[in-house]
């Protein structure tokens, strides 16, 4: 028996599939869900082969749910949107239906995964690395998505006081702590803001509105003195970078 979850903020999107899958006896749902908060704690919970999910979501959307599942199951989108498309399919989801769609749509994107799922049986399937993937929706502009033990956080980038590599992760500092995310700091330049943050290392990434001077040490370096007091190195290219957007 095929286990599924339907994860959409709205009851007659979740209604609809469920009616699809009537035509679909080896498939069983095992729980609906309103939210990203609901479905990560029910991808957990029940381990299930397939998800249904919506993108646009109250709280967390369906792409800030995916990066916060460890083991992720094979995934149709639902959606009303279309422009989300690409990101879609850049996360390694077998499928991405439009809203309004018919049975005769919903069942090739089954049948789609299904096909899939039995290649992967016998072959190893391509890794999408998902911290690589660029934000494509605005609120991933403006905030970052964490979890912190069982607990998920919104943090607003306002409230982020600098970012850091740190090996796969990258650590955000912000004035109530410490947390780590799966992404690079590419995935962090190419999304953030790039006139209110700066990648002024390789390892740093720092909000101007955080800076407070910049200092000049020995053979041409320096570094960024932030509010908090923290020292952040600056690169030459770096250094460069933040004083155009600076205008200096």
């Amino acid at each position: 028996m095929i286990k599924c979850l339907i994860i959409d903020d709205e009851p007659l999107a979740r209604s609809i599939v469920a009616e699809y899958l009537l035509q679909h006896p080896d498939v069983t749902i095992v729980q609906e869900c309103g939210d990203g908060f609901e479905g990560i704690k029910a991808i957990k919970q029940h381990q299930p082969d397939l998800i249904f999910l919506d993108i646009q979501m109250p709280k967390i959307n369906g792409f800030e749910m995916l990066e916060l599942v460890e083991q992720q199951p094979g995934v149709i989108f639902t959606t009303a949107f279309d422009n989300y498309a690409l990101k879609a399919f850049e996360t390694n989801a077998v499928d991405y239906l439009l809203k309004p769609f018919s049975q005769e749509r919903f069942n090739t994107a089954l049948k789609k995964w299904q096909e899939k799922r039995t290649k992967e049986a016998t072959e190893k399937p391509a890794t999408i690395d998902l911290s690589e993937v660029p934000a494509k929706q605005p609120e991933e502009r403006t905030r970052i998505v964490v979890k912190a033990g069982n607990d998920i956080r919104i943090i607003p980038v306002q409230d982020v006081l600098y970012l850091e590599a740190y090996d796969d992760y990258v650590k955000i500092h912000t004035k109530d702590g410490l947390f780590l995310k799966k992404k690079t700091m590419g995935y962090y330049e190419q999304t953030l803001d790039t006139a209110h943050f700066v990648r002024v290392h390789r390892s740093f990434m720092i909000p101007i509105a955080q800076l407070t001077r910049i200092e000049p040490l020995e053979k041409d370096s320096h570094v960024a003195l932030l509010k908090n007091g923290v020292r952040v190195p600056l690169s030459k290219s770096g250094y460069t970078k933040l004083r155009t957007v600076l205008g200096l």
